[in-house]
């Protein structure tokens, strides 16, 4: 497994150049390290920030399970999606409001077929809420499937 968290991972993370804000890093609350996060009141409705992981190193014809700690804190705060390179048109993964403040489990399973995933990008749509944010934490990249729950 690859550990990709912010705060001691191994992996090439890079911000989008092309869109309309950063990530930003956030403290953890417990101060054991920090996350990624976008405040709501950054930017304007239907702003994105990108945040892409870059994989040089998977495996062709072999699978892997992208696994990530979100929180989408906040009413009408925005989106969140994760892309994966070969398939730009449509998200692998997208969620838009939390029940509570509380963070959760996102799985991706990334096939490497004929054309390999050499990237991830988490993208945040900015939403109409004025308070809370959307972080991401914990990436890990395993090899294989995801395990079930």
């Amino acid at each position: 497994s690859v550990d990709c968290s912010f705060s001691r991972g191994v992996c090439d993370w890079k911000q989008d150049a092309d869109d309309d804000f950063d990530w930003n890093p956030a403290d953890r609350d417990r101060g054991d390290g920090y996350y990624m996060a976008v405040p709501a009141f950054v930017g304007h409705k239907k702003d994105m920030g990108r945040l892409k992981l870059l994989l040089t190193d998977l495996k062709p014809k072999s699978s892997y399970c992208l696994i990530f700690s979100y929180r989408i804190a906040g009413e009408k705060v925005g989106k969140l999606r994760v892309f994966l390179a070969n398939k730009k048109t449509a998200p692998v993964w997208e969620e838009n409001k939390g029940k509570d403040e509380k963070w959760r489990t996102g799985k991706i399973e990334i096939f490497q077929g004929a054309e390999t995933t050499n990237c991830v990008t988490f993208e945040s749509e900015r939403g109409k809420g004025k308070t809370g944010e959307i972080g991401v934490d914990n990436v890990i990249l395993i090899s294989g499937l995801c395990p079930e729950d």
